[in-house]
């Protein structure tokens, strides 16, 4: 038996998966769920081999479950929004099913998945979609963020720096600390250009946060932010500076 999550924010559309998978006899229904955290509960308590996953959800999207997803079943995406359905998904999901779809589309989709399925390749896949989305992303409002048992989503607006720490990177965010596998190449091109700065190849300061700049040697400088903290500051990031903050 295949086990199975329904992730959709639209009951209609939970109910049209629903009543295609009752004529498959090696499908188990183990839980359907209504916005991302709901899934990320339920993918975790049941482990399930597939889900059928919206992407435009309230409260945590299906790519921002994705990130944070430590169990790794194999998808089948289901939406309305024909702009995702780009050549990256259709390779590395099972299938791309686009709203509204007919039934033997519906059982083509879940054929691919089966046959993933009993191949293993689920954790390489969301892998490549994960990659994939984050190459085609052109701006970054929020960081989903796994603290624990906890799944935390901080506004780009309420982040101070980020720093770089070998294979991840810290976001400090008042007072906090967290870290997740990002690199500062790809912070640096999907955040705000005029809102934050890469000063220096370790760090990328949210301009709102510098209080003052301070001379350390004669190619370098210390970034003062207004929490206390201290940035270095390199002659090509000072340069950076000089430009957005007008000096």
């Amino acid at each position: 038996m295949i086990k199975t999550v329904i992730i959709d924010d639209e009951k209609l559309a939970r109910d049209v998966i629903k009543a295609y998978l009752k004529k498959e006899s090696n499908i188990n229904i183990v839980a359907e769920c209504a916005n991302g955290f709901e899934g990320m509960k339920a993918i975790q308590e049941h482990e399930p081999d597939l889900i059928f996953l919206d992407i435009q959800m309230p409260k945590l999207t299906g790519f921002e479950m994705l990130e944070v997803l430590e169990h790794k079943p194999v998808i089948i995406f289901s939406t309305a929004y024909d702009e995702y359905a780009i050549k990256a998904f259709e390779l590395n999901a099972a299938d791309y099913l686009l709203k509204p779809y007919s039934e033997s589309r519906f059982k083509e989709a879940l054929k691919k998945a089966t046959a993933k399925i009993e191949q293993s390749e689920s954790g390489t896949a969301i892998e490549k979609i994960m990659q994939d989305h984050k190459e085609q992303q052109e701006s970054l409002d929020r960081v989903v963020i796994r603290s624990g048992s906890k799944i935390l989503i901080i506004s780009i607006d309420k982040i101070d720096y980020f720093e770089a720490q070998d294979d991840y990177v810290a976001i400090h965010s008042e007072g906090n600390k967290y870290l997740k596998q990002l690199t500062m190449k790809w912070l640096t091109s999907v955040l705000p250009e005029n809102e934050f700065v890469r000063v220096h190849r370790s760090f990328i300061v949210a301009v709102r946060m510098i209080d003052k700049l301070e001379a350390y040697s004669k190619d370098s400088f210390i970034a003062i932010l207004k929490n206390g903290d201290k940035v270095s500051v390199s002659r090509s990031g000072y340069q950076q500076l000089k430009t957005v903050l007008n000096f």
